[in-house]
């Protein structure tokens, strides 16, 4: 069995073992466990043994819980693994990179299933309902970073009131763990993010500029409009992180604009994702730079007539573990620009 030590390492994410190797800091779980997620409550008699990771994020958390030999399997990935992590995935079933169907699922024999997005696993999910679950004996857990009201958009991922911050995320890390029966590792991996987190922010100038940022996921087509970053997202965390704002005010988790709305926004600085499913073309990084540097409208936009696009990690724009890791790419690329303080 892998040691914490050796995990966390490997991960690079070794900042206060000395803590997390401490037994008193984390309780051990105390079965039967109920938890309130996501207006549910869920049940666990025992830690799971067949676990799905459906969806990127939680898919990473359990592997950065070190917890491979407990999953039968993962889907819906829009980047590559962490190459920290890419070993211990490699030793998981990959259903699919897109959405499972239901069976899919099914004919692994799960007893729970771990859903990063509503469209995952949701009222109006392509893929099952919570009580699909229910009905067939698999607990379900959906991340409380994508709990979102639908009332006042039209799509199933939702708005978001406030800044989203890394404490849903921690709770997360935090009661997966517990579902486990992992507590120690969970705290470690959350004393590892919270160092992060404030260095980060502590490393920012406090007298630079406050920049206003667009966070640009992908598009169809060239014509049709942009997936981006809502206000509140995990984008504009990144952006208050670094300093500055989010130049998009819809508070959709995921809202679309034509570039005429996006030009009329003005960012100084352009972040573009990364992403590897390659379902459209505007998935590529460089196919982004390139519509935004050709383009004879979108071309005049001051942040790219300065150079000021940097590339992200795609899946950072979700509220994820990847999330303080786009935000460094962000900020190592801002400093060599001269923008970033």
């Amino acid at each position: 069995m892998t040691s914490l030590k050796s995990l966390l390492a490997a991960c690079g994410l070794s900042t206060m073992i000395g803590l997390a190797a401490d037994p008193s800091l984390a309780a051990s779980t105390t079965y039967p466990l109920t938890l309130e997620n996501c207006g549910a409550q869920v049940t666990f008699q025992k830690a799971p043994e067949r676990a799905i990771g459906l969806g990127q994020n939680s898919a990473e958390i359990l592997l950065l819980l070190g917890l491979q030999d407990k999953m039968a399997g993962t889907a819906f990935w829009p980047s590559k693994v962490l190459p920290q992590l890419a070993e211990a995935n490699a030793k998981v079933k990959l259903l699919t990179v897109e959405m499972p169907t239901f069976e899919s699922i099914l004919a692994e024999n799960p007893d729970f299933v771990a859903a990063a997005l509503p469209s995952l696993v949701g009222p109006n999910s392509k893929v099952a309902k919570r009580e699909d679950f229910d009905k067939v004996g698999v607990a379900s857990y959906l991340s409380p970073s994508t709990c979102l009201s639908t009332k006042d958009v039209k799509d199933q991922y939702g708005s978001r009131a406030e800044l989203w911050n890394m404490d849903l995320l921690y709770r997360e890390i935090d009661e997966l763990s517990a579902i486990f029966d992992v507590a120690d590792r969970g705290q470690a991996l959350i004393a590892d993010f919270k160092a992060r987190e404030a260095k980060l922010r502590s490393s920012v100038s406090k007298d630079g500029k406050n920049l206003s940022y667009v966070f640009w996921f992908s598009s169809p087509s060239p014509s049709a409009d942009a997936y981006l970053g809502g206000k509140n997202s995990a984008s504009g965390f990144i952006a208050d992180l670094l300093g500055g704002h989010n130049a998009i005010s819809a508070e959709a988790e995921w809202p679309t604009l034509g570039w005429e709305g996006i030009i009329a926004s003005n960012p100084d600085v352009i972040v573009v994702a990364s992403l590897d499913r390659n379902r459209w073309e505007l998935d590529k990084p460089e196919a982004k730079i390139n519509f935004l540097n050709t383009d004879p409208a979108v071309s005049q936009i001051p942040a790219v007539k300065n150079k000021a696009i940097v590339i992200m990690d795609g899946q950072a724009m979700n509220p994820t573990v990847r999330t303080v890791y786009g935000a460094e790419q962000v900020a190592g690329q801002l400093k060599a620009l001269g923008l970033l303080k």
